[in-house]
């Protein structure tokens, strides 16, 4: 799906999504990746929500955000309780949702200009 949307410069935004490939801003990214308003961090070695840890959160944890949006593949997913436990202690919002749920909710927060971070899986 292709979205179309203005947005500030130098704003992160998902241009479109598909089963294999991302297109955030003019960057193709085909791995689990991290996104947020100004970064992008495709070396995140999570594949999955199954084998997602708290120990992969601490990346997105030091970006500072006040909710995490969990894009778990193409159906919705719930990841393990120590991943909800270590969010709500830290005080950070977390919404699990398929892949292009995940990717029209970050957008329409970053336009808000809300301290979202969303971590995507294509599995």
């Amino acid at each position: 799906m292709q979205f179309t949307q203005e947005t500030p410069s130098q704003v992160n935004v998902v241009r479109a999504y598909s089963r294999s490939e991302l297109r955030i801003g003019e960057t193709r990214v085909r791995t689990s990746c991290i996104v947020t308003a100004d970064r992008l961090i495709t070396d995140w070695t999570p594949r999955s929500i199954e084998v997602l840890t708290p120990e992969h959160l601490e990346q997105l944890l030091e970006l500072e955000p006040q909710i995490v949006l969990l894009g778990t593949g193409f159906h919705q997913r719930f990841p393990a309780a120590g991943i909800r436990s270590l969010l709500a202690e830290r005080g950070v919002g977390l919404e699990a949702m398929d892949l292009g749920a995940a990717c029209r909710t970050f957008n329409i927060l970053v336009q808000e200009e809300r301290r979202v971070a969303a971590a995507l899986f294509f599995e």
